[in-house]
């Protein structure tokens, strides 16, 4: 006997959760209440208070604007803003980092590199002994 040749499903991705708590709980949680689960570094920035330009992003992501451009590289990604586009500048432009639920806790200027990979070309004339060897052509 033949068997059926059944289609094989694709593998789900689990959901995602931080210290057994889904993105969706912790989004309808009080700040308070995040500061318990919140690596040591994050929670010692809230515990000392938020600089009016960390408030105002803060105010302009809860307000649901879609260009959200900043300078603030040390902003704690917070569950709020899971899902949004926000543009951080990396000292030369600003680069569009989307917020996904691994991010959360981290800061936002580790998704906007400040440094490309450095590609060498080869050697121009004269410019070392061993470049007389490499061909022209």
């Amino acid at each position: 006997m033949a068997k059926k040749a059944q289609k094989r499903m694709p593998r789900r991705r689990e959901e995602f959760t931080y210290r057994g708590y889904s993105i969706e709980d912790l989004q309808q949680m009080a700040l308070t209440e995040l500061l318990s689960i919140m690596p040591s570094r994050a929670r010692r920035k809230f515990n000392r208070g938020l600089s009016r330009e960390h408030e105002k992003l803060l105010s302009d992501i809860r307000s649901g604007d879609e260009n959200i451009r900043t300078h603030l590289r040390d902003m704690v990604v917070m569950p709020e803003m899971v899902g949004k586009t926000i543009l951080v500048h990396n000292g030369k432009e600003f680069q569009k980092v989307e917020i996904q639920p691994e991010a959360v806790f981290h800061y936002l200027g580790e998704f906007a590199l400040t440094r490309k990979k450095v590609t060498h070309g080869s050697a121009g004339i004269g410019a070392t002994r061993s470049s007389k060897y490499v061909p022209l052509k």
